[in-house]
């Protein structure tokens, strides 16, 4: 089973990005010179404000539709706003779900709806139809019950692949910390609440803030301002104003001293690491540019922090910084993942590097060299017409001066030493910061407490909550080791004797990925086995060991395995490899007791040959094993791999689990066996290198 489960791991890898060679920097050159194109507007009496950006290269036509909307609390509901931004567009009072599918194919547009709006476009002479579909969306959208359990079950799985997802945890607990729990942007979707959201909910929410008098919409093509407001007048007229209340909230600062957060994950072979506190910034702030210029020298892209913790100290595949600014309130954010051994020397590089852009006049080099990187970018984003009309209405949205872009390259280019120094000391907080660490508290805490201004640390859970880390210590009775525990799971899954009666073994399996049903054919026999995965009927991935060599060929071509891979693949062709550990040369040691689930298991952990670890989970109740969490190396880095073990089913007394449930990084997928077959006289040939 342990074969099969790797063989899956090989098809969810991530893909080996080119790096550039910065061992020299480049010489600063000239600011970029751009024109910025104009877009002109006008108002319906409902409310909706229309921008219009005419670009003739093309005969298409775009439109944007967004909604001003200040976010609420959504409290023990969260994820209200975003599943009903999900369900926008799958039915409305006159076309199904498939009628509107069936009429945007007609005219070969796209039609697509979700958080940010409402985005439309087809060739000009298909305007009328498909702002006939648009406005139905926007005006008379309604949901059902089937298409919100469809959305409910996607949040559901990726808040699954999330739980163990090192990123997601810092991403929702960091924003907890910089905004608060009782903040909008400090909250976060679980399980609970996703689950808690009906159908009314979604229709009352949809009804309060879809209309006219908080939407923008954007118009770009080969339309004139005329034809445009025509064919708004026509199509959107008749959609009624509303009055939309807005909620103000109490804006959070920075934290006096600095801050030791840990989210503890055992198994976590490196940490991510994020140092961030709240700022009160905002496009229409004086600073804004000088700031954005600060930051992008500290870490908004390969600069400081990326040349220090990557190429000078060799600590992290990247460190980056940024500041985000948003309506309600902005933050700062530095991070990057980092080894465990050099957790406690990335947290001081990256303090060290925020103190040094405070305390240290800029090179006149440097600052040239980012501006013209600042320069290059927004010229090449004007390349696109819809970053003209994003640019009217960011203008309207955050009560912009209207020569707010235009002067924006003057603005940039007239920033001077002084100011980056003045403005990172204003914005800069090394010595205010919540510093968040996720990763194995057992291997980085004790180090981290001196960057702590009372020298202690706070235990979070993946929540954001915090808990005592002493009180979830569980006793490891007396006489239980490894040894009994192995022996137990064996005993449980069939025993032995009924193991060392299987002359072979097959079983017959589909996972669902990205949309496409892998269908994923297993065979044992002893000292071989062979594992191939197909998709309609093709085959993507195929891997065979045989009596100490191996093989895998696939949609990167077919190669040997050697190596530790191929001592790996010794363990991974075992029925039972629990069998196997001690005689393969596999470490074996009994770490704690942890509750998963409500349930209490015994966490093993594994050390290979090679040195590589895993932890194995067995309940304390059953016997079996419930889970097991590896890392796995890929081209960016080392990625934590989460399997979930359930629907135990008996076969010729041999006792095996039907699903199986992986996280690899942010993907996770099921794997169904749908049949399990022994002793059905498996051919050796099969199994042929």
């Amino acid at each position: 089973m342990k074969n099969l489960i790797t063989i899956i791991f090989l098809c969810a890898a991530f893909t080996l990005h080119a790096q550039t060679d910065r061992t020299k920097a480049p010489k600063a050159g000239p600011a970029s010179k751009v024109q910025i194109g104009t877009s002109e507007s006008f108002v319906l009496p409902n409310g909706l404000k229309v921008f219009v950006t005419e670009d003739h290269k093309l005969p298409r036509v775009s439109y944007s539709l967004s909604f001003n909307i200040v976010p609420e609390l959504e409290g023990k509901n969260a994820g209200i706003s975003s599943i009903t931004s999900d369900l926008i567009g799958t039915k409305t009072q006159k076309r199904t779900k498939d009628q509107i599918d069936e009429e945007t194919d007609f005219i070969s547009a796209s039609l697509s709806a979700g958080e940010q709006g409402i985005y439309a476009s087809s060739l000009k002479k298909h305007t009328a139809q498909l702002l006939d579909l648009m406005s139905d969306i926007s005006m008379n959208s309604e949901f059902t019950t089937e298409e919100l359990e469809k959305v409910r079950k996607q949040k559901l799985s990726a808040l699954a692949a999330a739980k163990d997802d090192p990123n997601s945890i810092a991403g929702n607990v960091s924003s907890a910390l910089m905004y608060g729990k009782q903040h909008p942007y400090g909250e976060s979707e679980n399980e609970e609440s996703v689950k808690s959201i009906t159908l009314d909910m979604c229709k009352q929410y949809y009804d309060k803030y879809f209309c006219p008098n908080i939407a923008y919409m954007s118009v770009v093509g080969d339309i004139t301002l005329p034809e445009a407001k025509k064919l708004i007048e026509q199509y959107f007229s008749s959609w009624k104003r509303k009055e939309v209340q807005v909620v103000a909230y109490t804006p959070r600062t920075a934290p006096v001293n600095n801050k030791i957060f840990i989210v503890d994950r055992p198994n976590a072979v490196q940490s991510v690491i994020n140092i961030c506190y709240p700022l009160e910034l905002s496009l229409s702030n004086p600073d804004y540019i000088k700031a954005k210029v600060v930051n992008t020298i500290l870490g908004g892209g390969t600069f400081r922090l990326f040349t220090n913790l990557r190429e000078k100290h060799a600590y992290t595949y990247g460190a980056y910084s940024s500041i985000s600014v948003n309506p309600l309130a902005s933050g700062f954010k530095a991070y990057c993942s980092a080894r465990n051994e050099v957790t406690d020397s990335s947290v001081y590089q990256i303090l060290s590097e925020m103190k040094r852009i405070c305390n240290e006049p800029v090179k006149d080099d440097e600052l040239q060299m980012v501006k013209n990187y600042l320069s290059g970018n927004f010229a090449l984003s004007l390349e696109n017409p819809q970053t003209i009309a994003s640019f009217a209405v960011n203008i309207e949205r955050n009560k912009l001066p209207k020569d707010f872009y235009t002067n924006y390259l003057k603005n940039l280019n007239a920033v001077t030493i002084e100011d980056v120094q003045a403005i990172a000391k204003k914005y800069i907080r090394p010595e205010n910061a919540n510093i968040l660490v996720v990763g194995k508290a057992t291997g980085i805490a004790e180090s981290l407490k001196k960057y702590s201004s009372d020298g202690k640390i706070v235990y979070l859970d993946i929540d954001g909550n915090p808990y005592d880390p002493s009180s979830l210590k569980k006793v490891i009775p007396e006489g239980v080791t490894v040894k009994k525990i192995l022996e137990n799971y064996v005993l449980n899954v069939g025993g032995k004797d009924n193991y060392d009666k299987v002359t072979d073994l097959s079983i017959n399996a589909e996972a669902s990925m990205q949309g496409m049903v892998l269908k994923v054919n297993t065979y044992f026999k002893p000292d071989k086995f062979l594992t191939e995965i197909t998709v309609n009927g093709q085959a993507i991935q195929k891997q065979i060991y045989n009596n100490g060599k191996g093989k895998s060929s696939g949609m990167q071509g077919t190669k040997e395995i050697t190596g530790n891979e191929l001592e790996k693949l010794k363990l991974d062709a075992e029925i039972l490899p629990e069998l196997k550990y001690e005689s393969l040369g596999y470490k074996t040691e009994l770490k704690s007791i942890v509750t998963l689930d409500g349930e209490d298991t015994y966490s093993i952990e594994i050390t290979s040959p090679a040195g590589d670890i895993s932890t194995d989970y067995f309940s304390v109740k059953t016997g079996l094993k419930v889970k097991s969490v590896s890392t796995e190396d890929t081209p960016n880095g080392k990625i934590t791999k989460t399997t979930i073990l359930s629907d135990y089913q008996k076969t010729n007394d041999i006792l095996m689990p039907h699903k199986i449930s992986i996280t690899v990084g942010p993907q996770s997928f099921d794997i169904l066996v749908k049949s399990v077959n022994i002793n059905t006289g498996i051919k050796d040939d099969i199994f042929s290198l």
